[in-house]
């Protein structure tokens, strides 16, 4: 379910900050322990980054899933979570985060929501990551028009003269993507040496020999067109000599700048830009606060999705205790309980 913003306080066990992969992940495992949430995102949509700037790119290390792309994991968890309910608060920042008096805590956003809970869970990433626009003047013109910093639909490239800026896995990964549909691909960057994957530099390499796909090398110094329209672009080589090329559209990966936001204001602990936490349920510094997924720190991290699904489960498990404190935990498994499929909707014969 998704809110509209409101002034009146909401009253719920946990509030989820982030609904992304970890955030989505944690509404079941809080839910399979009688924790009702609400979540707040700063995108319209769930998913995260993970659907935000890769959509439509494959992920293989989901466990159990060969191969899915971020818009497919994040359907399955939306799937996954429907018996729990959840409410969604998305366009929102999670702006202050304060102590009542009676220990739980009131969350307020920048459209004014007022969210009451027991506990909360810090599942926001890395922080807020906005793509680097690239040093050219005049360039918010064509923003959205003819200029873009991430793909997500990429039927809306079909047929498209195309240039992408830029050397790293997005760069080349989109390149080889769009090829096959767009009339021409040319690839732009200051130099002949790239980040990315190897096999993706070898194989965009292989493209250019068979005349597929074109490489430019140079610096990309403005766009031509006019009223948000581009015609070309210009590039500037080492020699000082300006080029101009033709495209109709520009993919500008210039990498992502990391902002922590707000949540850096909450009073919690943190470290280079991240939320220590202990091992054992993912609390921080804060009692009843915790962080999961790429936002935490710990020794051993692993930045994995994976990594913030084991994440999740324990920190429900302790959650538990707090929104229950009156209940006993009881370890449960999803394949032998009936409890749990009561809550799930299904009759045990499914999870057989």
């Amino acid at each position: 379910m998704t809110e509209t913003n409101t002034q009146t306080p909401i009253q719920t066990d946990a509030v989820i900050i982030g609904a992304g992969p970890c955030g989505l992940f944690a509404v079941f495992e809080l839910g399979l322990n009688d924790v009702k949430c609400h979540l707040v995102d700063i995108l319209d949509k769930p998913g995260g980054q993970c659907a935000e700037l890769y959509p439509e790119k494959p992920i293989y290390d989901i466990p159990a899933v060969p191969v899915c792309t971020g818009t497919e994991l994040t359907e399955r968890l939306m799937e996954q979570i429907k018996p729990f309910n959840p409410t969604f608060h998305f366009g929102q920042m999670a702006e202050s985060l304060s102590k009542l008096p009676d220990g739980r805590w009131k969350l307020t956003t920048d459209q004014g929501t007022i969210i009451e809970a027991k506990v909360v869970v810090v599942a926001a990433g890395g922080g807020s990551f906005m793509p680097k626009r690239p040093p050219i003047k005049g360039i918010e013109e064509y923003e959205g028009k003819s200029v873009f910093y991430a793909v997500r639909k990429k039927e809306q490239f079909r047929d498209k003269n195309i240039v992408i800026a830029g050397g790293g896995d997005s760069a080349l990964d989109w390149a080889l993507n769009l090829q096959p549909i767009a009339k021409r691909v040319t690839l732009v960057h200051r130099r002949d040496d790239f980040r990315a994957a190897p096999d993706s530099v070898g194989k965009m390499r292989a493209m250019v020999a068979e005349g597929k796909m074109d490489l430019k090398i140079g610096n990309f110094t403005s766009v031509i067109g006019e009223g948000g329209v581009a015609t070309a672009i210009t590039l500037v080589d080492d020699a000082k000599n300006s080029t101009e090329h033709p495209c109709d559209t520009i993919l500008a990966f210039y990498g992502l700048t990391m902002k922590l936001g707000p949540v850096a204001t909450f009073g919690i602990n943190l470290h280079e830009n991240l939320i220590p936490v202990n091992v054992e349920n993912f609390e921080t510094s804060e009692p009843t606060v915790f962080a999961i997924g790429d936002i935490n720190a710990y020794p051993g991290k692993m930045k994995l999705i994976l990594s913030g699904f084991h994440e999740a489960a324990l920190m429900a498990k302790k959650a538990f205790t707090y929104i229950h404190p009156d209940r006993r935990y009881r370890f449960q498994y999803t394949t032998s309980s009936s409890d749990l499929q009561g809550k799930l909707g299904v009759d045990g014969k499914d999870a057989a």
